[in-house]
């Protein structure tokens, strides 16, 4: 399964949430029953410091998953531009990045 890339705009200081739904080869919904994901936003790939996006599957037959971050979390981030990744671990360990992107922070006025 190939990375499909998709960008995301963050405000800053308020929560944030994006759904995606993972797809198999042949376009079909990817049944996600007893897979765990991580997700991260770094400056760049190579930094060492980064923010975890918490990771939830709100319909896993489907192939629905959602990160999100709270608005302690968006407010952590500096403005400007950042990328991220989702990695799904199957139940036999087997790990995908089936979601990929840059991340444009806005920073907030209030």
């Amino acid at each position: 399964m190939a990375a499909r890339n998709v960008n995301l705009v963050v405000d800053q200081g308020v929560d944030f949430d994006a759904t995606f739904t993972i797809r198999n080869t042949n376009n079909s919904p990817l049944n996600l029953t007893g897979y765990t994901a991580e997700a991260k936003i770094r400056k760049h790939p190579a930094a060492t410091r980064f923010t975890s996006f918490t990771i939830s599957f709100p319909d896993r037959i489907n192939g629905v998953v959602k990160v999100a971050l709270d608005d302690v979390a968006t407010s952590a981030l500096e403005g400007g531009r950042y990328v991220y990744d989702v990695v799904l671990i199957s139940p036999n360990a087997y790990r995908t990045r089936p979601i990929q992107g840059n991340v444009l922070v806005v920073p907030g006025v209030t």
